[in-house]
């Protein structure tokens, strides 16, 4: 049977692994008794994940025509003569409304029926929920027809299996730890009194004190009786000033150079403060600084890279550093501004070592979640999927961050990013068992 990737955005990725049988059409019966058979509709709903009724359903709504899916015989009936290049248009837009999720495009979702009798896609990738249009005439059919809930998969209960052992084993740690603190602040010998030593040490040091405190009189008295010696003796002086014109216009002056070296030293201050100012600044605002103002005058990839390379920072500072200048203040919208920047990200990374360079970007993301907005922190596994789906980060490295980051991360902004990567890092694994069952 010939396949197709599933979804018109991915027909030309040879490597594309969502993928679904090619629409056959068999035209029945004549008259007004013609149908239109869509041989292959079981195979197709099942490749995407939807029941064939809600897929010939979707057909009659669009064409004006009545339609029936028989449960037993697994036939679906289109009335009317139509052509397999139309019907597979119209499945097209039915993957667009219903399969494919909103934010990432992945065809891997679920439809969920709210409270409100509302629809939305929940994406097993990224964890992203659409909202359906529910002007759509299929709407209607779902909620009356609601599609069965998906059951745990065995990988997903072996999983929880080994996390609830590992937090176990973590818990039997810890009670271990406390024991072995207890037994050893008993072994410590009771803080006395304190010594001799120590007693004379104090003593000495409030007598220093002492004597700090007291002020040199005899010295200052000596100074004011020779200041008012020399005050007597100048009494029978008289001074004088010259009045003469030259005399005044040399005062005036004097007067003006004074003013403008005041003016000068006053500018020369405030340049000092300035300088002084940027020396107190740390060294990440700086970095911050220096990368804002190299994109401001429209540095290009190649140009950020060399002079990023001749900064004196870390390859993580430098990176952290990055990620505040591109994206600082972003909330909504900062898996695109990810994706349109990413040309950036890819020339600050270090190519002959690829893994290093991964862990660092991944480091990055995390410190930027822990001080970005909430609207931000919701799209992390749209992130994630965009940069796995470009290549930019493996699947390993990612897997290998999250194990390390749930055991470590405890502040609450840590624990709502994790819970937002979590749906990615499931669909991951997933995707990793099926693949060896099938091999």
């Amino acid at each position: 049977m010939a396949l197709q990737n599933i979804g018109a955005s991915n027909r030309d990725d040879a490597f594309y692994r969502y993928k679904m049988p090619k629409m056959v059409t068999k035209i029945e019966g004549r008259g007004n008794g013609i149908k239109t058979n869509v041989v292959n509709m079981v195979d197709i709903a099942k490749a995407l994940g939807r029941p064939a009724s809600y897929t010939t359903k979707y057909f009659g709504c669009e064409l004006g025509a009545q339609s029936k899916f028989d449960e037993k015989t697994g036939t679906s009936l289109v009335n009317g003569a139509h052509d397999t290049a139309k019907l597979a248009g119209l499945l097209e837009n039915f993957i667009k409304k219903y399969v494919q999720c909103y934010g990432c495009g992945n065809p891997e979702t679920e439809i969920l029926i709210t409270k409100t009798q509302m629809l939305q896609l929940k994406c097993a990738a990224c964890g992203f929920i659409s909202d359906v249009d529910m002007r759509d005439k299929l709407t209607s059919f779902i909620l009356k027809n609601p599609p069965e809930q998906k059951k745990s998969s065995k990988d997903k209960k072996s999983l929880r299996r080994a996390e609830k052992e590992r937090l176990k084993e973590g818990e039997a740690a810890d009670e271990e730890m406390k024991k072995l603190k207890k037994e050893t602040n008993k072994k410590k010998p009771t803080s006395g009194a304190p010594t001799k030593d120590k007693a004379s040490k104090k003593k000495g040091q409030t007598h220093t004190s002492d004597e700090d405190r007291s002020p040199p009189c005899n010295q200052a008295v000596d100074e004011l009786k020779q200041a008012g010696s020399d005050d007597d003796d100048g009494d029978d002086i008289q001074w004088q000033t010259d009045t003469s014109r030259e005399a005044a216009e040399q005062r005036m002056k004097e007067q003006l150079s004074a003013v403008t070296a005041e003016m000068v030293m006053l500018s020369t201050d405030e340049d000092k403060k300035k300088t002084a100012a940027e020396k107190k600044l740390p060294q990440k605002d700086k970095l911050v600084n220096e990368i804002k103002e190299l994109l401001n005058n429209g540095s290009t990839p190649t140009q950020l890279k060399s002079a990023l390379a001749s900064l004196t920072a870390s390859p993580q500072e430098r990176m952290d550093a990055l990620f505040l200048a591109l994206f600082e203040g972003i909330g909504k919208g900062f898996a695109k501004e990810v994706a349109k920047k990413k040309k950036y990200i890819l020339a600050s990374m270090m190519e002959e070592e690829t893994e290093t360079s991964q862990k660092v970007l991944l480091e990055a993301l995390e410190k930027f979640c822990g001080k970005a907005s909430e609207e931000a922190v919701k799209e992390v596994a749209l992130v994630l999927k965009g940069l796995y789906d470009d290549d930019v980060l493996e699947e390993e490295v990612i897997l290998d961050w999250y194990k390390k980051g749930i055991s470590g991360g405890k502040s609450s902004e840590a624990v709502a990013m994790w819970k937002k990567v979590k749906p990615f890092v499931e669909w991951l694994l997933d995707a990793e068992s099926e693949s060896e069952t099938e091999e």
